[in-house]
């Protein structure tokens, strides 16, 4: 259902036919590296935090992680994972496929800048077993962005791709 979601989605912008699913699993950052040959940090994950009552994504380069303190200053409030039983009720996507694309409504998402320096990237595309390959601008555009955060940490500015 949630390939279904993210292709009739992603069709918009003619990119439907640039998922690409897998014969294996890419439900974490070194999984979707292995099976895509590339750095686990051009692996474009996307978190699903607590904010309010509802959540928001964080799309970030596979290498980083959260920094609270930053997370705290730019949304007012602790970084705190969504609990896993609501992951897919409030993002429309399973643990393991979640993507910026087809997201429930009212669901913000932003993008980390650990991804700019990248030429291209690796989102997931809506199943544990998929990912896409986008360009920095396509992704801000096609995920509908609210805009570059930085919340990130322990990645290497120096790695590029």
């Amino acid at each position: 259902m949630s390939w279904d979601s993210v292709a009739k989605y992603l069709k918009q912008f003619d990119a439907d036919g640039r998922m690409i699913s897998f014969d294996v699993s890419s439900a974490t950052v070194e999984l979707a590296a292995e099976a895509l040959h590339v750095s686990p940090a051009r692996i474009a994950k996307t978190i699903s935090l607590k904010h309010g009552e509802h959540c928001v994504l964080i799309v970030m380069a596979g290498d980083a992680k959260i920094d609270n303190g930053k997370f705290k200053r730019q949304f007012g409030e602790k970084a705190s994972m969504l609990p896993l039983e609501r992951v897919e009720e409030e993002t429309g996507h399973p643990v393991g496929g979640v993507c910026p694309f087809a997201v429930r409504e009212n669901v913000p998402v932003y993008l980390d800048v650990s991804l700019k320096r990248f030429q291209t990237v690796f989102p997931a595309a809506g199943t544990a077993n998929s990912a896409i390959e986008l360009s920095n601008e396509e992704l801000e555009r096609f995920s509908a962005a609210r805009g570059w955060v930085d919340i990130g940490k322990s990645w290497d500015p120096d790695q590029r791709d």
